[in-house]
């Protein structure tokens, strides 16, 4: 092994993915900034801040409930469908009253609930791929949408909209929210039972069976609460659209989750992984469209070049994994186990008959 890839495993090793994600972060800032200033542009002016932590929002909420599905060996493809339809029932309970907020905030998270819930039943009591059980759900969501509405309906009361547009310094309050949930489901993992059944079940499912735990509970509550933090998604969409619009189904958010998921170090196979992680892999999507924006890139150009870094990072990721399983030291470094001790020879005994 070179002394570089030595210096990198050591690194790895010592910061964990969580710490890669985030140095990793660091150097693309630092990065995106040197290279704009060369080109007679800045990143940190207060329109590139606003515009960097308002991206993050909204795909920080879904990529946080998408780690606890994929932490459990699972995945859902119906976030995007669901913050659609979360976004609708909120604006249409609503309707432009400002005393009917709460009943439409609750109505949007109650019906995100039951999906995640449906979503959850399905896979672990109909044995249902999680793939094709949660896209099935988001074509279910999406035909209702598209027989239902024919364009944005309901209201939302200009008192709620500062959800989606007030800000405390560049800080807006939806990113405040979206740290705040993300410190809650950390806290839900690592101190919690059921957070660390999520992880035995993405880890190994028969072996958390036979631990003693019920590996449905973990995936269907992961599920619900995925859905849900879809739905808090679905009131930020309401907030800044200041109505319902069946449409943004279309815009690949649940494609976006995974990614940021995926960047933040999270396990695809599951049991491996966290929030903490995800959060860095979010910002590091939206430094990218923030320096895409400022460099006016094509939009087309943009997927691609954010499909190869997506690419990138997995195939580093896969490659540590690799590194650190071919290196892995068979004995201590106090050498190999000693040998067990020999058995003592059974007494001897006198011949039948007695002494010759």
């Amino acid at each position: 092994m070179t002394p570089l890839r030595t210096t990198a495993a050591s690194l790895g090793s010592r910061l964990g993915t969580t710490g890669l994600v985030y140095a990793a972060l660091v150097v693309l800032l630092a990065v995106s900034s040197a290279f704009l200033a060369a080109r007679g542009a800045t990143l940190f002016t207060t329109a590139n801040t606003v515009d960097l932590f308002t991206r993050s929002s909204l795909l920080g909420f879904l990529a946080i409930g998408q780690t606890l599905v994929i932490l459990c060996r699972s995945l859902d493809l119906s976030v995007g469908h669901v913050a659609a339809l979360s976004a609708l029932v909120a604006a249409t309970t609503m309707d432009g009253d400002p005393s009917r907020i709460v009943l439409g905030a609750a109505a949007a998270l109650g019906v995100a609930a039951l999906i995640g819930l449906a979503n959850g039943l399905i896979v672990t009591g109909l044995r249902v791929n999680p793939f094709i059980a949660t896209l099935g759900t988001a074509l279910v969501v999406q035909g209702y949408l598209d027989t239902t509405f024919q364009g944005p309906a309901g209201s939302v009361p200009a008192a709620f909209q500062t959800f989606g547009y007030t800000r405390i310094g560049p800080l807006p309050v939806s990113t405040l929210v979206m740290l705040g949930l993300a410190v809650a489901a950390v806290v839900f993992l690592h101190r919690t039972r059921l957070g660390y059944h999520m992880y035995a079940v993405g880890g190994d499912a028969e072996v958390a069976r036979l631990s003693g735990v019920r590996a449905g509970v973990p995936v269907v509550t992961a599920h619900v609460l995925c859905s849900i933090t879809a739905g808090v998604a679905g009131l930020l969409l309401a907030a800044r659209f200041g109505t319902g619009n069946p449409q943004v189904y279309a815009n690949g958010y649940e494609l976006e989750a995974i990614a940021a998921v995926v960047l933040g170090g999270t396990y695809l196979l599951g049991g491996r992984g966290g929030v903490a992680g995800t959060i860095a892999g979010v910002f590091v999507l939206a430094t990218l469209d923030t320096v895409f924006n400022v460099l006016a890139v094509d939009p087309f150009v943009k997927d691609v070049l954010r499909g190869a870094v997506l690419v990138a990072a997995v195939a580093v990721y896969a490659r540590g994994q690799h590194s650190r399983a071919a290196t892995r030291v068979r004995f201590p470094s106090t050498g190999p186990p000693a040998p067990p001790p020999t058995p003592p020879s059974p007494p001897k005994t006198a011949p039948l008959g007695g002494r010759r």
